[in-house]
């Protein structure tokens, strides 16, 4: 597909689109109020951005592939984002930093506006731009206090990839500790998968760390935090977590004199 537009795009997403009962994609995702499907697998998406990129990629620099990606990304079909991103994500070899304020305008307007989406540019994107630029991993927790929840989540899950990687291991506390406060099931989900991997790196520090923070720490993200421990240490970690704070509480008041 040479000069591809949204509309082109839409259009042969609609002739590869399947009916609901073959495959239905709102399933997972309830609550992501706006989002619509055409119902095409991820084989054929991808095979769809491939296609494009090969048929482009002569003439089109990466700022042509964001371009291009700027206008599907703010389509409200899921599977419409999924290819802009997708070809975007064939340029890795030329990502650089300037093309992050970009990624995060995308998170930042909402465009991503469900977690599959916000998840696809964090781990086709933003993570692998990370992992080549380590200077900018400290800007994640920064975003981890940003107003808008897609930005949030995506502090913890595009440290994913260094973290694999044995890095960026500080930072993804610092970012976990920012974001326990928060109540957004989808953020709390994803702070624990980041805290998973980290613990996949060094076991004993996720360890000391859910003990130290005990109950701070929201119960779905202490659930998906300690699933690679054997199952009596989940049962201790849940067991002495569950009154962390009040024992934490108790030790920080001053002894009382009674002379």
């Amino acid at each position: 597909m040479r000069n591809p537009t949204r509309a082109s795009v839409s259009g042969e997403l609609r002739r590869l689109a399947r009916p609901s009962g073959a495959f239905d994609a709102a399933r997972y995702f309830r609550g992501d109020h706006g989002l619509r499907f055409y119902n095409v697998g991820t084989k054929a998406v991808r095979a769809l951005a491939r296609a494009i990129y090969v048929s482009n990629r002569e003439r089109w620099t990466v700022e042509d592939a964001v371009r291009f990606a700027e206008a599907l990304v703010r389509d409200p079909y899921l599977e419409t984002k999924a290819i802009g991103i997708e070809v975007v994500a064939r340029y890795r070899q030329a990502f650089r930093p300037r093309l992050l304020p970009a990624w995060k305008r995308w998170l930042s307007g909402n465009h991503a506006a469900n977690w599959a989406t916000t998840d696809a540019i964090c781990g086709t994107l933003i993570g692998p731009l990370l992992v080549d630029y380590p200077e900018l991993v400290p800007l994640m927790p920064r975003w981890a206090t940003h107003r808008n929840s897609w930005v949030r989540r995506a502090s913890a899950v595009s440290l994913i990839p260094s973290i694999r990687q044995g890095r960026a291991l500080d930072v993804a506390y610092d970012v976990a500790q920012t974001l326990q406060p928060d109540r957004g099931d989808l953020i709390q989900k994803a702070s624990g998968w980041m805290l998973r991997e980290a613990g996949k790196q060094d076991p004993a520090r996720l360890e000391r760390y859910l003990r130290a923070e005990g109950d701070a720490v929201p119960r779905t993200t202490l659930r998906y935090a300690i699933e690679r421990f054997p199952a009596p240490k989940r049962r201790a970690l849940l067991t002495s977590t569950r009154h962390g704070r009040d024992a934490r509480a108790r030790a920080r008041q001053p002894e009382r004199s009674w002379v």
